[in-house]
């Protein structure tokens, strides 16, 4: 019988009757999947958990089909279809769909950076940007384009590169039309409109309107 055919008969199994109890935790007897160990005070919470080793999702969106092997997570994802944004930061009034983008939001505020990379000490707001970061020691590219074989340490910069295979350019400027593969080329356009030139040498006080056109000028220090 195949590993997995196995591993979730034994988790059918368990739902059904889990595990003796082993412990006691606030005067309720411990449960305790049988498959990974991990205790639950519930017997729902284990049952919730036990869909981790089965991959059961009996919980579908009724707009999009996606599936969820909780209730509250398809509660949460329906939120991206109704718009519904309940969390708000007291700061800014920017809202937020669930509770936990809200917390790591409000570190722009606090300034709180907690995740910090054990190689080189730079932190960050949030665990996933340190996995991201890491990629730069380790030289791991998870990502790799269909295309051309480009690989890269994050998704998003690979979904950014595909916009140059199919020609898409979903940024427009509002002023004069022209369009761009990235958000940020977008933000250094505008400026040809305001005139503002946020990135300043701190040779000889030249401005410039992005920071790539300022390390280009500052070549020109060193070289001299």
């Amino acid at each position: 019988m195949p590993l997995e055919s196995s591993l979730c008969g034994e988790v059918a199994a368990s739902s059904a009757a889990p595990r003796v109890p082993r412990g006691k935790r606030g005067g309720q007897q411990a449960l305790h999947c049988a498959v990974c160990e991990k205790e639950f005070r519930y017997k729902s919470a284990l049952q919730d958990h036990l869909r981790v080793h089965t991959r059961e999702k009996p919980f579908e969106c009724a707009v999009c089909q996606k599936k969820f092997t909780q209730s509250g997570s398809l509660k949460l994802h329906l939120r991206t279809h109704t718009g519904e944004k309940p969390f708000e930061c007291t700061v800014c009034q920017k809202s937020f769909s669930v509770s936990g983008s809200l917390r790591i939001h409000l570190r722009t505020h606090t300034g709180e950076k907690p995740f910090e990379c054990t190689v080189c000490q730079k932190s960050f707001t949030e665990s996933g940007k340190l996995r991201t970061h890491l990629r730069i020691h380790t030289g791991e590219k998870p990502f790799e384009c269909t295309v051309c074989q480009k690989s890269f340490t994050e998704s998003g910069k690979l979904r950014t590169h595909l916009r140059i295979h199919t020609g898409e350019k979903p940024f427009e400027c509002s002023v004069c039309k022209k369009t761009f593969h990235q958000s940020g080329h977008l933000r250094t356009h505008l400026r040809t409109h305001t005139r503002e030139k946020p990135f300043e040498c701190a040779v000889c006080k030249k401005k410039f309107a992005s920071a790539q056109y300022l390390k280009k000028h500052l070549r020109t220090h060193i070289i001299g």
